[in-house]
């Protein structure tokens, strides 16, 4: 597509309803409840844990409404990117694309890790080329190499196509779906309320677990950056978009509920993956376990798959904007995808086992610090568009309007305050608090060198390579 010679690249609309559901819901929901439901439950309780899944739920909504109202108005690659340069500006709007581009990068580089520690729980790993020691954990090249191998099956994946992608993202979330199911009914058949203790531990198991929340939410928000490719009445986005927030606070309550029915404290506290040796121990029979692993790889990969999908159509759209270098606004000529920027989220997917296991919480909280943020700007970037552009076609029109907005402002800094030094879980120093800082300074020097690149893009020029025709603001139409 061409205006005044300026060519702005597009992606093919291939994805429909089905595709769109099991990207938003297996990306949010991943590894993280086969690993972690123990731990919530540990944390504040069965109740506890439930109370605080169903608080960020809400928040969470609060949020997604904003979404839900903005993705149909403008549904275009880059989302919160593009919904904040509309309400903001092109500064925030760096920000947010850069932000959420490392929500997603962080949490596929999770998955690599993960990955390899599923498949070692089914299959032992062998140990060889010892590289180092990171917090405790010794890295082998052999464990490296496997959690590789996985991000270059899921680049090549992306690479071929946005079909090929949703394909394996509908299979892949199918399995992991019934496998989370017969957990759930068979822990509860055979399982105990006896077995659900502590049942509350307090305000600060609550806050503890309630922190964790944003991450496991986490992928809803890849609908946005789909949107230019869904083949779906734009009305029907909105409501996707709320049923998968929805389908996955119910997905991990049962999951709390579950594991905490199917094994005393002992024995799901002392787990190396905690719903699969639970699982077993509530059945009897240790190839359940097994199984469990097999449900939740297919969890890594629909999860790993999700946020390759997000990080490359942000990383598209702020080249195709000339807010990176051009070459990352290409997509290929037979396959219609952005193949740059699926090299460099690939690359850095299949590195990120070098830092071994324990970079998984690392990954998980760093990652939830440039969701919430992203958060914050979608959400101003809501109260700003229902002032300035009150006439703007809104397919979806969220009731209460600008209320919603500010209260999913309020969420996104009550959340930011929480991971901030002096909230109660402030990330990690140095090890998550590194990462984030480093990927603010190498988003500063891009930033400027973008600017030394593409010193004078006209408004005119960056309007249409931002909403192109269909959504371009009228006072720059003709200009």
């Amino acid at each position: 597509m061409t205006q005044n010679n300026v060519e702005r690249e597009s992606l093919n609309r291939v994805l429909g309803i089905k595709d769109v559901v099991a990207l938003a819901f297996g990306t949010m929901i991943g590894w993280g409840w086969i690993m972690l439901a123990g731990v919530w439950v540990e944390k504040a309780g069965a109740v506890g844990a439930v109370v605080a899944f169903l608080i960020g739920a809400v928040l969470c909504i609060f949020v997604g409404l904003t979404y839900a109202e903005l993705t149909p108005a403008l549904p275009l690659a880059g989302g919160e990117l593009v919904f904040s340069y509309r309400g903001l500006g092109y500064n925030a709007s760096w920000i947010t694309g850069w932000m959420i581009t490392f929500a997603y990068v962080g949490v596929a580089a999770w998955e690599g890790p993960a990955l390899v520690t599923a498949i070692d729980y089914l299959v032992p790993i062998p140990r060889f080329g010892f590289l180092w020691t990171v917090a405790g954990f010794d890295v082998y090249a052999s464990w490296v190499l496997v959690g590789a191998l996985g991000g270059l099956l899921l680049a090549f994946v992306n690479y071929r196509g946005a079909k090929p992608a949703a394909v394996f993202q509908l299979s892949a979330t199918i399995a992991m779906s019934v496998g989370g199911i017969l957990f759930f009914v068979g822990s509860v058949s055979a399982g105990s309320v006896e077995n659900m203790v502590p049942t509350y531990t307090g305000t600060a198991g609550l806050v503890a677990v309630l922190l964790m929340v944003p991450a496991m939410f986490v992928g809803f928000d890849v609908i946005p950056q789909a949107a230019e490719e869904m083949n779906i009445p734009l009305q029907k986005i909105a409501k996707v978009l709320i049923i998968s927030i929805l389908l996955a606070a119910a997905w991990y309550i049962i999951m709390i509920v579950g594991i905490a029915m199917a094994a005393p404290p002992d024995v799901r506290n002392g787990a190396s993956i905690p719903v699969a040796e639970s699982f077993a121990y509530v059945v009897g029979a240790p190839i359940v376990g097994k199984l469990m692993i097999i449900a939740a790889l297919c969890g890594i990969l629909t999860s790993w798959n999700g946020f390759i999908i997000g990080a490359t159509r942000v990383i598209f759209a702020m080249g195709r904007a000339k807010m990176l270098p051009a070459v990352f606004g290409k997509v290929h000529p037979k396959y219609q995808t952005p193949t740059a920027a699926i090299i460099l989220v690939g690359a850095i997917t299949c590195v990120s086992p070098l830092l071994g296991k324990s970079a998984l919480v690392w990954f998980v909280d760093a990652s939830a610090f440039g969701t919430v943020i992203a958060y914050f700007m979608v959400a101003a970037s809501f109260v700003a568009l229902r002032r300035k552009e009150p006439e703007l076609a809104r397919p979806y029109k969220v009731k209460g309007g600008i209320a919603v907005g500010i209260g999913a402002v309020l969420v996104a800094v009550f959340f930011l305050c929480l991971y901030l030094p002096f909230g109660p879980g402030s990330l990690i120093w140095p090890y998550e608090w590194l990462m984030v800082l480093g990927w603010i300074v190498l988003g500063v020097i891009l930033y400027a060198m973008n600017k030394k690149e593409f010193p004078n893009v006209p408004l005119s020029e960056r309007e249409y390579l931002m909403f192109g025709d269909d959504y371009a603001r009228e006072k720059y139409m003709k200009k």
